[in-house]
Parts: C-alpha cells; structure tokens; sequence
C-alpha cells in the first residue's frame, strides 16, 4: 500500500476523525469547567460580562481573519509534497495572518470606546476592551498556526497542543479570576489564546523546517490573492449564515415570543455541541485530505466515499442516542421548564443525522477551488433555503416547525449535492458508502416514529432497541472496514 492510499484508507480516516473528535470533546469540556469557575466566583453578572466580551471578540476575529484559516488549510494541503511550493505558501500563509492579527488588535483598540458603549451601553469597559485587543491578536495568529498544522495534517501535534494549551489557558486564567474578580475576565481570556498561540507556533516549528522566503510582491501576488480571495468566499458566507440566524431568530421574536427564541437556541445548542464533534472533526481532518487529492476524480471519490461510510457509522449511534435520551439530557443540561424542547431535539437530532450524510460532499466545490460554485450552493442557496423553510414551518407548526424545517432543509441539500457532484465531477456512492447511508437514515427514521408512540414504555423499549442495534452494527462494521485494510 502507498503512503497515499494508507494516509486514505478507513483506519487512517477513522484515527484522524476520533483524535480530532476527542479534541473537540476535551475543549468543550475545558470551556464547561471555565464557565463553571466563572459561575462559582463571578455570579451571573460576571458570566454576563465574559458572555459579551466573548462575543465580540469571536465577531472581530471573524471579521479580522477574512476567513484565511479554512484557505490557508486547503493551500498547504495541496502544497506539502512540493518544498518549494510549500515554503511559499507558509510564508505568505503566516505574513497574511500577522497582517490581519495586527490589523483586527488596531481596529479593537480604536474602536474600544464603541465597543464598550455598543456592547454594554456605556463607556466603563474601554480598557477592558483596549485589552481585548491583545487576546484578539493572539486569537488570530494562534488560528493561523492551527491552520498550517491542519494542513501538514499532522494529527498528534495538533491534538497535543489544543489539549496542552487548553489546559495551560485554564490553570492561568482560574487564579485570576479568583483575585481580580470581573476585572480578572480579560486577563484570562488574553492567558487562554497566548497559551494556546505559543503551543501551536511550537507544534509548527517541530512538524516542519522550511526555509525562509523573501516577499516580493510581484513574484507572490497570485498566491496572496488567491488566499485571499478565498478567505473572502468563506467570510461572506459566514456572515450570509449569521445574518440568516439572526432573521430566524427575530421572525421567531416576532411571530412568537422571546421565550421561544431561547427555547430555540438551547435545542439548537445543546443538539449541535452533542453531534457537532464529528462535524468539527471533519473540518479538521476531512478536508486537509481531500484537499491534497482533489485534482484525480477518481481518488476523490474514493476519500469522500470512505469519509460518508466512516461518518454513517459514528453518527447513527449518536443520533439513536439523542433521540432516545432527549428527556434526560435537557434535565442534565438545563431544567424541567425546558422538556417542551424534546420534540424539536428529536426532529434536529434527525436533521442532522441527513446533513452529517452530505457533509463530505459540502466540501467538493470548495477543494476543486469552484469558489462561485462553492459561494453559490453554501453560502446563498442552503441559507435562503434554511430561511424560507424555518419561517415557513415556525409560522404553520411553531417551536416543532424549526425542527421540521431542518429535515427538509437538510434532505434538499443532500439530493441537491448528489446531483451537482455528480454532474460536473462524476461523483457518486459506492455499494459500501449506499449501504451505510440506508443504515443511518433507516435506523434514525425508526428512531424518532417510536418516538412517537403514545404509549410511553413502548415507545422507550423500542427505541432502546433500536440505539443498541444500530451501536451494535456500527460496531462491527467499523470493526469489519478496518479489517479490509
């Protein structure tokens, strides 16, 4: 076996998915313990406070970076086997980052009296958020490092520093809450993405010795705007995906309550952070290798097959589980007042059991650097998608309607990619990859019909057995793929 097919093959495809996967676990459980000691010494005032001065620190960094991380990952993944391709690309990739670092720091730090008067109502936080400006450059730039570490796609080093750093973050930033109080909130938070840059930048500098580049415009601007241009493609997406939230959230507003609104995004929270790893673990894993072999139809096909069949298997266990455990987790994570949301997490737990299906093929356009068609189909069409149908089926269904509206949603989207992949890149299942797609969607549709059921113990006995079945299955078989190596 080449080093090529073994970097592609199932075992290697499923060890870079559950690293990434558990990395994403640690860090939500590192983020749940920090806000639990922001609970205990701040109260809910200070959780009020961090809650803000995280938000728009995470819409700076957003607009700062020019969404040059998911760019910068595709460009080194299809550079790395090319020295001197490769060394271009980090350096152009690493001055980008520390521009728009510098630049997002300046902006904050300018800004800070609007900022304070914008997010809290008045000016007493412009110092907080002149030092804001220090975390948000670190933010940036240890994003920019994570980047060329996905795409070297070097699996243990990044683990090790997300881990390490996220810990580190966490030691330093505690004891300042304990002895600053409120004041401690930025402290921390510039402790948390220092630790977490000079980790990184370390994990760098041990996965590859690369010469330096001199910078010379004329020799460097096809490269730069490339990245660039790129970086755009995805940021407007991203905000097109914002603002699309946003409208749903105030159609809700309007046509409901503001009770509704937050009923919607506790669902939404807790269903995402509950399958959201593997779709995080996807975009950290996934992508750098499909990137690297986008050029031979062939071999995509092959990786983003292997990728839906791995990802049928993980997620139909998990959504099983989510459907059956619906009551208890919104227990375990909110309050009773909150079990009117269990319909709408068993119809979003379906939902995204049908989007975690396309979610490999999301990332064709994107990889065969199709940017229009990528903008197009992700940005523009999935959201006035999303739009239509969620205020459509809140106005006729209510709470129910948004979950409702995720299925359809995500059903188009998934007919939709096959059509498209398969016309302009001859993209389509294998027996293997049908098989594992009628599983997941099989096992979840029974799933959520006995959910169903009015009579209780019935419904609970069957969906039981259902999730032991479909764990049981996914079991095997992923037992049985690695075994076909």
């Amino acid at each position: 076996m080449t080093k090529e097919r073994d970097e592609n093959s199932y075992k290697s495809i499923l060890k870079g998915t559950s690293a990434f996967g558990g990395v994403q676990v640690f860090q939500i459980l590192v983020a749940l313990v920090r806000g639990k000691f922001v609970a205990l010494l701040l109260g809910p005032a200070g959780m009020g406070i961090a809650s803000l001065y995280t938000t728009a620190a995470n819409t700076l960094q957003q607009l700062a970076s020019l969404g040059l991380n998911l760019a910068i990952v595709k460009e080194v993944a299809a550079t790395k086997d090319d020295p001197q391709k490769s060394a271009t690309t980090f350096s152009i990739a690493r001055r980008l980052v520390r521009v728009s670092a510098i630049a997002g720091a300046i902006v904050c730090l300018l800004m800070s009296p609007m900022l304070s008067e914008w997010t809290f109502g008045d000016d007493s936080h412009t110092f907080g958020f002149m030092l804001l400006s220090v975390m948000l450059f670190f933010a940036i730039a240890g994003a920019g490092e994570l980047s060329l570490l996905q795409g070297l796609h070097e699996v243990k080093r990044l683990s090790k520093a997300s881990i390490v750093g996220g810990v580190t973050g966490l030691v330093v930033g505690v004891p300042l809450y304990y002895f600053l109080g409120n004041a401690g909130i930025v402290p921390a938070m510039i402790a948390l993405s220092v630790t977490t840059f000079l980790f990184y930048y370390h994990s760098v500098r041990k996965s590859i010795e690369l010469d330096k580049v001199k910078f010379v415009w004329a020799e460097h601007k096809p490269i730069v705007t490339k990245l660039v241009s790129l970086g755009i493609v995805l940021m407007a997406s991203t905000l097109i995906g914002t603002l699309t939230n946003y409208l749903i959230n105030l159609f809700v507003r309007l046509f409901g309550s503001v009770d509704n609104v937050g009923l919607y995004q506790a669902a939404n929270s807790i269903t995402n952070q509950y399958v959201g790893v593997v779709f995080s673990a996807m975009s950290l894993d996934f992508f750098p290798r499909l990137t690297a072999i986008a050029s031979d139809n062939q071999k995509m096909r092959d990786v983003v097959n292997r990728q839906t069949e791995i990802v049928s298997l993980i997620i139909t266990p998990l959504v099983t589980g989510l459907i059956l455990t619906a009551p208890i987790i919104i227990k375990l994570l909110l309050t009773d007042s909150f079990l009117g949301i269990m319909p709408l997490m068993r119809w979003m737990g379906l939902g995204i059991l049908l989007r975690g299906l396309s979610y490999p093929m999301g990332y064709i356009a994107f990889a065969k650097d199709n940017k229009r068609l990528f903008f197009w189909l992700e940005g523009v069409f999935s959201n006035l998608l999303n739009l239509a149908l969620s205020c459509g089926a809140y106005y006729l269904f209510g709470l129910t309607g948004l979950g409702i509206s995720l299925v359809a949603s995500s059903t188009i989207s998934y007919i939709l990619y096959h059509i498209i992949n398969r016309r302009l890149y001859g993209y389509g299942y294998e027996r293997k990859t049908t098989l594992s797609a009628i599983f997941a969607v099989t096992m979840g549709t029974a799933a959520f019909l006995c959910s169903l059921l009015p009579d209780t113990t019935l419904s609970y006995g069957m969906m039981g057995a259902i999730f032991i079945i479909a764990s049981t299955i996914a079991a095997v078989r992923i037992k049985n793929v690695i075994k076909r190596q």
